[in-house]
């Protein structure tokens, strides 16, 4: 019996002494192999903890290696491409949460307002665009904000004295409120008689019910019919400008949002032709009458794009609410200057009814949410959705997008039902001639309750960052700055907007990089800089860990996308808005 045991733990010894020799063959052999690129002198930043690291290595389209300057240059050949930092940040691509991509590439064609800060330069700007077009049938744009115009919304007639001789048509900044003048109303028929449509508003003179040539919400799709519509070469050129400019900000991957069945044809046509140099997970946009038909259409787009590095579907949008600007987010109690409590796209019963069937199909579902009370109400829809179904094989990351003003009560309920709080912090600048009408609108205390990521990281809850470009810059400098800051780019106010809700540096950009690939469950190859890991990777012109931190201070260098430089900065720069 002694010697049977004794033979027993030799064998182990040998098999295991084997097994060991085996490994380090294989990662000394792994080593010695090509490596395509590496990166030195860096400021390192991985995303998985621990210290800044010095230097990158890639094979391929992976990460082999992250660590001092001597570990990786030892490992350089040949044909090795060198890249020196220069002492500058590094860090995973870009992670753009919440984006339009081909909305977003199509307005840099069009009248931009998203500089126009004053009622001066906004009659300016849309001049100016006017006469240089001349040509077109058409004055279509968007990027106007609400503090230029006080209280009230712009009318027809202030748009007629600028345009006067064709149809205009201007979005808002955030895409809820359209600007109309005489020419455009009449092409679309609107007139006094013309009824509200289910969850818009026809603003009208309070005097002579005339339309005023503000269109709120589900109202702006009046002029779709009338308006000049892209054609498919225009939406493929302008997913193709939105990659270039999306390069230039180092952004590897974005979630785009509000997807057709037909925009994923786009998506599709530049995968095949080789120019998809994005990562994109597409979230389909449904409207809250959604019809089963058009579910089974949806699921049959799941299947035809199924979890891919390149480019999946998965996720459903859903709208709960609109905007505090317009009084049509969600609140729980009336606004301060207006006896609403604003609209919600969904009864409570409606909105868990359609969150429950979707989870049911194993659907990520994805709420627009910027009252309080719409994000109540998808908590409670989420809440409901998780205690009938069973959880899907991979879980569930349903998703809560803005967020801008949430009851405190409800912060923990984010970790405990594990949804992801998407959030894009750039709309929280808290420049007086961006937010006055925001705040205004909520007064005391709700105000100070807004874009409160500080608490929500804090409370356990999964946070990831976006831009919702084009309503704002699709850099994702201004939404770290304004993370880890609470100010205006200028700095101000000093201390920061309500700064106990400040992040620290490295979680707001895990919140652009990591955070994002978990809430589109893609943790497990991209996001952080491992070894394994797909080879995204933005170079920094400078080093933005100080204190403060000046991420505004430091522009893109270089773009590494699956292994392979897509930009570097001194080449010819895409055009921007």
């Amino acid at each position: 019996m002694a010697s049977r045991l004794t033979t027993f733990i030799v064998v182990l010894i040998v098999t295991g002494t084997l097994v060991a020799g085996l490994i380090v063959g294989a990662q000394r052999e792994d080593e010695d192999g090509p490596v395509d690129l590496i990166i030195t002198n860096g400021q390192v930043f991985t995303g998985a903890g621990g210290a800044l690291a010095e230097a990158v290595a890639v094979r391929g389209n992976k990460i082999l290696k992250v660590g001092s300057n001597r570990d990786v240059k030892r490992l350089r050949r040949r044909q090795t491409v060198s890249i020196d930092a220069h002492g500058a940040t590094v860090l995973a691509g870009f992670n753009d949460s919440h984006a339009h991509l081909i909305l977003g590439g199509l307005g840099l064609k069009q009248l931009d307002l998203l500089n126009a800060r004053t009622l001066d330069a906004i009659k300016d700007t849309v001049r100016e665009y006017a006469t240089a077009n001349a040509d077109r049938p058409w004055v279509l744009g968007r990027g106007w904000y609400y503090e230029p115009f006080g209280t009230s919304l712009p009318t027809r007639l202030l748009l007629d004295s600028l345009v006067a001789d064709r149809p205009a048509f201007l979005t808002a900044y955030d895409g809820h409120t359209g600007w109309a003048n005489s020419r455009a109303l009449a092409a679309a028929g609107i007139t006094r008689r013309t009824k509200d449509p289910k969850h818009g508003r026809i603003v009208r003179d309070a005097r002579t019910g005339e339309p005023t040539g503000a269109l709120v919400e589900s109202a702006m799709a009046l002029m779709d019919a009338v308006a000049p519509q892209p054609t498919r070469e225009d939406r493929l050129q302008a997913l193709r400008d939105a990659v270039s400019l999306a390069h230039s900000l180092g952004v590897t991957s974005a979630q785009d949002l509000d997807s057709s069945p037909e925009d994923f044809d786009l998506y599709d046509t530049l995968r095949r032709s080789g120019e998809l140099d994005l990562r994109i997970y597409a979230a389909i946009g449904a409207e809250p009458g959604v019809t089963p038909a058009e579910l089974e259409r949806y699921s049959q787009l799941r299947k035809q794009f199924p979890d891919d590095p390149l480019l999946k579907a998965g996720a459903i949008k859903l709208y709960a609410d609109g905007v505090v600007e317009s009084y049509t987010a969600a609140m729980l109690a009336p606004y301060a200057n207006r006896r609403t409590t604003g609209s919600a796209n969904f009864t409570p019963l409606e909105l868990s009814r359609i969150v429950t069937l979707l989870d049911k199909q194993g659907w990520q579902v994805m709420i627009h949410a910027i009252g309080d009370r719409a994000i109540r109400m998808s908590l409670d829809a989420f809440e409901h959705a998780s205690s009938v179904n069973p959880a899907p094989e991979r879980g569930r990351r349903h998703r809560i997008e803005h967020i801008e003003t949430i009851d405190p009560a409800d912060i923990p309920r984010f970790a405990t039902l594990g949804v992801v709080a998407s959030m894009q912090p750039d709309h929280g600048d808290p420049s007086p001639d961006l937010i006055t009408v925001w705040k205004t609108n909520l007064g005391e205390p709700r105000d100070s309750h807004a874009w409160m990521y500080g608490s929500l990281l804090a409370a356990g809850a999964h946070i990831a960052f976006g831009s919702d470009w084009p309503v704002v810059s699709l850099d994702p400098r201004f939404g770290i700055h304004v993370a880890a800051t609470r100010t205006a780019p200028n700095g101000l106010p000093e201390g920061g907007w309500i700064p106990s809700e400040k992040l620290a540096l490295s979680d707001a950009l895990r919140a652009y990089t990591a955070g994002g690939a978990w809430a589109s469950f893609d943790e497990q190859r991209k996001g952080t800089l491992e070894p394994g890991m797909l080879a995204d990777i933005v170079i920094l012109t400078g080093d933005i860990f100080t204190d403060p931190p000046r991420a505004l201070d430091s522009e893109v260098a270089v773009t590494i996308f699956d292994g392979r430089v897509v930009y570097e900065r001194g080449s010819k720069p895409p055009a921007t808005n």
